[in-house]
Parts: C-alpha cells; structure tokens; sequence
C-alpha cells in the first residue's frame, strides 16, 4: 500500500497500527472514452482492505481524491462491491472513507451500473454488518445515498460537503444564504450526519463505536466490566432534564456513545455498557448542559417528530443487532405547532412501532411525568416493555392534574378546581396507583437505577419472543 496518499493515511489513521491488509491495489480503470487510457489510475482512486480495531476484524475503503478527484467508475465501484462480500461472509462491519468528485463522467453507464452495485451491497448488509461511513471531503449525487444507507455518517467539519444537489443549484439558494452541503446543515437540520468533529476525533470516534457494537447480527457485543454493579447514582435525581448526562451516570465507567447528538436534542440516542453488555438507551430531555455546566437548550417535555424518528431509526437498528433497549421516559404530551403537526402522528407511530415491534430485551424507567399517548408510545408496558422501572415521584396518568380538574370541574370556582387536581393527582396520576394497576413493576429510588436496570436485562437475558408469521411490516 502506497504510505503516501492521504486516503491510505487516514486508513492507517483508523486501524490499529500496522494492521492493515490492502486488496486490489493493482486495479485500474479499464474505460478508454475520452482518453481516460492515457490517465493513470492507481487502484482506481480507491484503497481497499482489511484490519483491526481493538483487535476487532473490519473492512475499511477510503477513496483517494488525487486520482480523479476520487471519482467512482466501473472498477472502483466493483472494488467496494467486493470488498462488501468479504465483510458479508467474515460477519465484520464496513467502514467507508468517503472524498470523491462523484460519479466519473467519462465512464457513464458502466459508473452509473457501479453506484447500483454498492447500493446493492449495502442493502443485503443492512442489519447484518454495521454499515460506517466518514465524509473528509466531497460527498454529492448520488454518491449521497452511500452515508443515507449506511447505519452512522461522520463528517470532517471544515472540509467536508454532503449534498444530493449543490446548495447553488437549489433555488433561490446560495452558499452564503444556507451551505446546505455543510456538516453543519446534515448534522442539525437533516439528522443524516451522526457526528461532526475535525479528522483526528472522528477517527477515534468511530474506534469507539466499532468497539462498543457487536461486529455482526449474531454477534454478543459484550466486554469485561470493572464497575461496581450495585454502585449509587447520587447525583442522578439532578439529571431528569439533561438524560444525556442521567445515561453516563448508569454506564459502566460513565461512559455513553451518543449518536445524531445535534439533531433533535430533545431526544438522546445512543449506547451504554451495563455489566459489560452494549444496551442502546433513548431518553427524553428537557435541558441540555454544556462541559461547563451551562445550559444551553431547554425544551418542553413533549415528543417531536423530529425526536421520534431519530428514536425509532435508532431502536431499528439495536433491534436488527440483538441490542437491549433502555428507555428514560419524561414526557407530557406531542409537540404542538404547525410545522410539526404535518409530521406528527406519522413521526409517533414509527416510535411506537419500532418499540412494540422489537423484540430484543426492553426496560423503561420512568423519571418524570409520564402523560397520555405520549407515555405509551415510550416503550410502555402496554406496547411491549419487558419491565417498568418508575421513580417515586414519578407521574402517570392521562394528563397534568391541573389541566384535567379544569375539565372536570368546568364553570367551578378555583377552590372546587384545587380540590379537584389534589384528588385527581392522588388517585389516578400517582405513580404508586399505576404500580397497583401493573403498569409499573417496581419503584426505585433513584440513585438505585443502575443496579435496578442491570438486574433487568440480567434476567432477560435469554428473552425469546414469538410474533406473528410475515415478511415484515410496513410503518
């Protein structure tokens, strides 16, 4: 492998040292339109191969934008394929390392067929092999759909561009109005770009997160635990606002790999170690902190679309990988305004849909209100979770006691109306009257989360669950 193309740099970058094994690295453009004989091609603008990460088996290519800007034709196309049906039939993931003009022009239909190729692959990979994919620089066209299809994209912050159309090209758009190929814009405003960081961090980030998943759909991602089981989370009654911070307080060693953390951040998705085992955790959140304390978003306790289907893609894939789920449930209701109405109750039916239809492991733990169709569709009881863990101060019930003794007590006085949500508030939306009913397994002091949650997946285990005969569903 040549030491000198940054695209080998950044594999050698990723992999543990000396680890990697190049395939194809003779292959060459074989087009002879447009004079395209007379370029050099050396490996057609894409190295493939082989290695480790952490001692885990992984197959990485990483396109060289020195060779015709890294443009994908025939053979670079089919060298991805390749490299694609290796990691299928190993059982490892497929990192992809993505700068590239787009398709090569000079090599037209049999380019256009090579995109169809690996489009394929990814397709038949989809819930077998985790799917990475980091953009360091161009990204567009159809070239796009590769991160779309891939489970998580990465994307260099400065440099890299990820667009289906040129933000120049839509209309009455330009750059300097919205730079709708910045990772800015894909991290925030699409949810397509996972992480976003300069080239040196997401190379350790995507480390981190080979090392957490399992390497393929039969695989245990389980790792040796050094942290107390039975350790208290003091702090963790202070954390209901910000459950980014309430997750790392459960984990082993503190540690949650969260994923889409700028977009819709009033949902938090992401990964944990409980007693070694990866669990993916989805909670919502209220308020956001910065490293210095501060906080820097506050949210209603409501569902969002946006938030809802960042939820539901992300219990997809845990439930596809044999992944436990973990969910922290504060929310009083949907998100109301115009723009996410038109969304809504699609948004919550993916959510609802994803939790119901897993059938891994699933424990809910209720941290704060717990209201409505809201509080079913967060992986309830009654749509499937396993266990439901609920805090003692805990609320569940239709709606806040104060908005239903309005109703109820219609053209009353405000004392009829106080007496009225006291009432309502003790019996229906007290969290001890849903533990009688059995819609809560246990109440748990807060700091007692952790051990309560690894006793629970503990004892699920070995969950088997039978569901109806099908293909597969259609929400």
């Amino acid at each position: 492998m040549s030491t000198t193309s940054q695209a080998s740099q950044r594999i050698n970058a990723l992999l543990d040292e000396n680890s990697f094994v190049e395939i194809g690295a003779l292959v060459t453009a074989r087009a002879t339109d447009f004079n395209l004989k007379q370029t050099e091609t050396p490996s057609d603008g894409v190295v493939t191969g082989y290695g480790v990460i952490d001692g885990n088996l992984v197959y990485v290519y990483s396109q060289d934008a020195s060779v015709l800007n890294g443009s994908v034709g025939e053979m670079h196309a089919k060298k991805i394929a390749n490299l694609y049906d290796l990691a299928l039939k190993m059982g490892a993931p497929v990192i992809g390392l993505i700068d590239s003009a787009g398709l090569r022009l000079q090599e037209a239909t049999d380019a256009l067929n090579g995109f169809g190729e690996i489009y394929l692959k990814q397709t038949l990979a989809s819930g077998v092999i985790p799917q990475i994919t980091a953009v360091f620089g161009n990204c567009g066209g159809g070239l796009a759909l590769i991160p779309a299809m891939a489970d998580f994209a990465f994307m260099e912050e400065k440099k890299a561009k990820l667009f289906v159309n040129a933000p120049n090209a839509l209309a009455g758009n330009e750059v300097s109005k919205c730079d709708t190929a910045a990772a800015a814009f894909q991290s925030e405003e699409t949810g397509m770009v996972d992480m976003v960081a300069d080239e040196a961090s997401i190379m350790a980030q995507i480390r981190q997160l080979v090392s957490i998943l399992p390497a393929n759909n039969a695989d245990l991602a389980v790792d040796d635990c050094t942290d107390d089981l039975n350790r208290a989370c003091a702090e963790i009654a202070n954390c209901v606002g910000d459950t980014a911070i309430a997750l790392s307080q459960i984990a082993d060693d503190g540690v949650f790999v969260e994923v889409k953390q700028d977009y819709a951040k009033d949902m938090v998705a992401g990964f944990i170690r409980l007693n070694g085992a990866t669990i993916g955790a989805v909670a919502n959140r209220t308020e956001v902190y910065n490293a210095d304390g501060e906080v820097t978003d506050k949210f209603d306790a409501v569902l969002t679309a946006r938030g809802a289907e960042k939820a539901a893609e992300f219990i997809n894939f845990c439930d596809a990988f044999d992944i436990p789920v973990l969910s922290l449930t504060n929310v009083k209701g949907f998100a109301a305004t115009k723009c996410s109405e038109k969304r809504m109750a699609k948004a919550v039916g993916k959510l609802t849909y994803a939790f119901a239809n897993a059938t891994v492991p699933k424990v809910n733990v209720v941290i704060g209100k717990a209201y409505g169709s809201a509080y079913v569709a967060m992986n309830s009881k009654a749509i499937g979770a396993d266990i439901t863990i609920a805090w003692p101060d805990a609320q569940i019930g239709m709606m806040d006691a104060k908005l239903a003794a309005k109703i109820i007590c219609d053209g009353q006085g405000s004392d009829a109306i106080d007496a009225c949500a006291k009432e309502y508030a003790d019996l229906q939306n007290n969290v001890a009257s849903a533990a009688k009913r059995g819609y809560v397994d246990q109440i748990v002091a807060p700091a007692d989360t952790r051990k309560y949650v690894i006793g629970a997946f503990e004892m699920l285990a070995t969950k088997s669950e039978g569901r109806p005969e099908k293909k597969h569903g259609t929400v």
